[in-house]
């Protein structure tokens, strides 16, 4: 059993060679003071002993995260995110199972550094399958020549990973294919003030038609535009009904109540605003 805690030395931020020497510096556990700790955390949720399974394992995670350094990621970051692997398996390590606490904590630290790479490798996420996922970190490994897969290379995988040819082939180009920025960045090519380039001047929209929506949004004004006058021109009493009846959709009044208003009948009220609304179309189909 550890007696003295050691302390990590300050390491500067950013640097990554002296916080690895920290990391080191940490002396490796024994079985039996690993199920000790594990033991006094798992039932007495003892955070000293969490801490010192955490920082006696930091080692695991660096060399772990070393086998992903092949994705264009920072180091820095693969180890932080194996690092929130590392502490969530020892927050759920249960000493009884009887096996070491790196064991356990492997599949954690490797799944966290997984879902990083997946998240940050290219803008669009290549993988979210089972399968998919599997071939996007076991491709690499099988390739034995440059070049794209042949067919019984592409056979020979499939077999080996237990996934289809077609999935093969379908990982094996979204690895191959590059990010496309949409906007130009100032250092390229420039021709009449346009990008060649560019994204924005040869990508097509076949869902939309501009000049139809503009259309469409241009009858609108002119058929609203039309109405209004057509309103302006009924006499005073026309007017109200109309806006009664049809414009004020939070106010909106019965032919009763419209009759009361004026002491006429409700069925000469209808006749009103029969007559001004085909007042109205008159207007508007002109």
């Amino acid at each position: 059993m550890i007696n003295k805690m050691q302390i990590l030395s300050v390491v500067p931020l950013g640097n990554l060679d002296a916080y690895i020497r920290a990391a080191n510096s940490w002396p490796m556990l024994s079985a039996a003071e690993e199920k000790s700790l594990a033991v006094n955390l798992y039932y007495n949720g003892d955070l000293h002993a969490a801490k010192t399974l955490i920082l006696s394992h930091l080692r695991f995670v660096i060399h772990i995260s070393r086998n992903y350094s092949g994705y264009g990621l920072l180091q820095a970051d693969l180890i932080q995110e194996g690092n929130i692997g590392l502490m969530k398996s020892v927050r759920r390590f249960n000493p009884k199972i009887g096996v070491r606490l790196v064991s356990f904590a492997v599949h954690w630290i490797k799944s966290e550094i997984h879902e990083y790479v997946l998240r940050n490798w290219r803008i669009v996420k290549v993988a979210t399958t089972k399968s998919q996922r599997k071939l996007f970190f076991n491709l690499r490994k099988t390739k034995k020549r440059l070049g794209w897969f042949n067919k019984e290379e592409v056979d020979a995988v499939a077999k080996e990973l237990g996934v289809s040819s077609e999935d093969v082939r379908e990982m094996e180009s979204r690895m191959s294919a590059q990010d496309i920025t949409f906007s130009p960045a100032p250092e390229e090519d420039y021709f009449d003030g346009k990008s060649l380039n560019s994204t924005p001047y040869y990508l097509q929209d076949l869902n939309s038609n501009f000049s139809l929506l503009l259309e469409e949004d241009n009858w609108e004004t002119h058929a609203t535009n039309k109405l209004s006058n057509a309103i302006s021109k009924l006499d005073k009493r026309s007017r109200y009904i109309i806006r009664s009846r049809w414009l004020d959709k939070n106010n909106k009044i019965t032919l009763q109540e419209i009759a009361n208003d004026y002491g006429i009948s409700a069925e000469r009220v209808r006749q009103l605003e029969k007559n001004a609304m085909k007042k109205l179309r008159m207007a508007i189909d002109v």
